[in-house]
């Protein structure tokens, strides 16, 4: 006999149901990717720690296989969805799944959103590659009420945003999720587990807001302006891939010694705490 709790998750069936009701296409351009396995989402609500009574953002929260999922442990869910019959649905599957869950759907873009009704603590969430770490980066600067979360991207985006210094995947994402927070990857994600079965492997990449950089929202887009010219060009020498940023060789080596950073070492050599110092010293802060 089945688990009487599966019923409040969506199966592959249910899944394959709901898309045709919405005459959805599942759309590579959109990166919709739909998680039809209630082992998975469980694991994935499991390792964000989800805990009775808090609030929980999920971006992009598709046709409900994850928004179940978290909304089971007790939680309350602000899901951000751009997509109308999505997020028309969304109620409707909730409710006839889990009628007593609190959900609330804003129909937005989340790389732009500014507001939510409520302060989310968690941020959950299956994400497209192609827009996962402007989302992350976005949500993390705009909503400071949340404190951790768990993320589920492409292998390749997960390895790199939890990558450190000195590793040839360290880069411009590395370091700008550093800015808010310490990033793990938390195991690998099956191709199976999602209808459409994807061409690339997935990753679970968790994150824990640290304390923020007492600084100026100036020098935050300084320094990441910094390591974007960094690693543009990764390969040169700071004081050099820095002279867009700066203007010449002579203002940039200027600008990294009062940082105290070597001008010939490379971006990949510097924490995000070298970043930022040198942010600061181009605002002579």
């Amino acid at each position: 006999m089945s688990d009487p709790g599966e019923s409040k998750l969506l199966g592959p069936a249910e899944i394959r149901d709901l898309a045709e009701l919405l005459d959805l296409t599942p759309t590579k351009k959109l990166g919709q990717n739909f998680v039809i396995d209630g082992n998975t989402v469980r694991r994935i609500v499991r390792v964000a720690g989800v805990q009775p009574g808090e609030t929980v953002v999920e971006v992009g929260p598709g046709l409900g296989s994850l928004t179940l999922g978290i909304l089971e442990t007790g939680a309350s869910v602000v899901a951000v969805e751009i997509d109308k019959r999505l997020a028309a649905q969304l109620p409707d599957t909730v409710r006839a799944l889990q009628p007593n869950a609190t959900l609330t759907v804003v129909r937005d873009d989340a790389m732009s959103i500014q507001s939510l009704p409520d302060a989310p603590v968690r941020l959950v969430a299956n994400l497209p590659y192609n827009v996962s770490v402007p989302v992350l980066l976005h949500f993390l600067e705009h909503f400071p009420s949340i404190q951790s979360g768990v993320v589920m991207v492409q292998a390749e985006v997960g390895h790199r945003l939890a990558a450190v210094p000195g590793s040839k995947i360290y880069g411009s994402p590395s370091v700008k999720a550093a800015w808010y927070g310490d990033w793990k990857t938390s195991g690998n994600v099956s191709r199976q587990v999602f209808w459409p079965v994807p061409n690339v492997d997935s990753v679970l990449v968790s994150f824990q807001r640290h304390e923020t950089l007492p600084d100026t929202e100036e020098v935050r887009v300084r320094t990441f302006e910094v390591v974007d010219a960094a690693f543009q060009q990764r390969r040169k020498m700071l004081r050099q891939s820095l002279i867009p940023v700066f203007g010449d060789t002579q203002q940039a080596q200027e600008v990294l010694e009062r940082a105290g950073v070597e001008p010939t070492m490379r971006g990949e050599a510097l924490t995000m705490t070298d970043f930022h110092r040198i942010g600061r010293a181009a605002l002579g802060a």
